[in-house]
């Protein structure tokens, strides 16, 4: 993918890792669309354009898709994790967990689809994580809900590359985010991370492990739950 030629929609695009990727989409020549629910939070001085965006909203998505044009890159950053239990946390919290991270991420989906494919074809990046695999008891509601925008994105991947749609997929561990700011260790640089996602999705890659950890957790799948879960009994 070209992105001297490339116009892009980010969602959540006012902070942590959707703040690199405008920039960084900026630098490359592209033409970039900044997503956000409260868009006076985007610095236009840098040339973005800023999109009033809810991803939990299909009004506010349906608008965003009448604010934009020439859209042929939809990068599906935002994302929340409310930290709920499966067995403990609220199912309304829950909910929200899925409301973003999978019904938000595929609305946007839906709702992009047809005007990249009438733009003459393009590319979808769904930001998803190492947590699509591997899941932590006390945040199992985040893990739930980026495991099923895993599967979506495998299957919208097949549905679309006959319509000259390529779609990707980013796994990541932490980063040091402000959704992260609470957990202590290693976390990757979030520009780091970004850099790594667009040299693929310009190679054309559906997939993608932008930090050790994902590698080790992914090569861990053909190991079944033993090599997961080692301190199941």
């Amino acid at each position: 993918m070209d992105f001297t030629t490339t116009t892009a929609l980010i969602s959540g695009a006012n902070r942590g890792l959707g703040k690199q990727f405008a920039a960084q989409l900026l630098e490359r020549g592209a033409r970039v669309y900044a997503g956000a629910r409260h868009p006076e939070t985007i610095d236009t001085s840098t040339g973005l354009i800023p999109v009033e965006l809810d991803i939990t909203d299909h009004d506010s998505i349906a608008a965003a898709a009448r604010a934009t044009s020439g859209v042929n890159l939809l990068i599906n950053n935002a994302g929340i994790s409310t930290g709920s239990s499966l067995l403990t946390g609220e199912f309304d919290t829950i909910r929200a967990d899925f409301d973003t991270n999978f019904y938000g991420t595929l609305a946007m989906i839906r709702a992009f689809a047809g005007p990249i494919e009438d733009n003459g074809g393009g590319a979808i990046l769904n930001v998803l994580s190492v947590l699509s695999w591997f899941a932590l008891p006390g945040g199992g509601a985040y893990s739930a809900a980026k495991a099923a925008s895993w599967s979506m994105t495998n299957a919208v991947r097949q549905e679309l590359a006959p319509k000259g749609i390529r779609v990707t997929g980013l796994h990541v561990g932490y980063m040091d985010t402000d959704m992260a700011d609470h957990i202590d260790g290693p976390k990757s640089d979030a520009a780091h991370v970004a850099k790594t996602a667009l040299d693929a999705v310009a190679a054309g890659e559906y997939e993608i492990l932008a930090d050790d950890l994902s590698h080790q957790v992914r090569a861990g799948l053909a190991g079944g739950v033993a090599a997961l879960y080692p301190e199941l009994p």
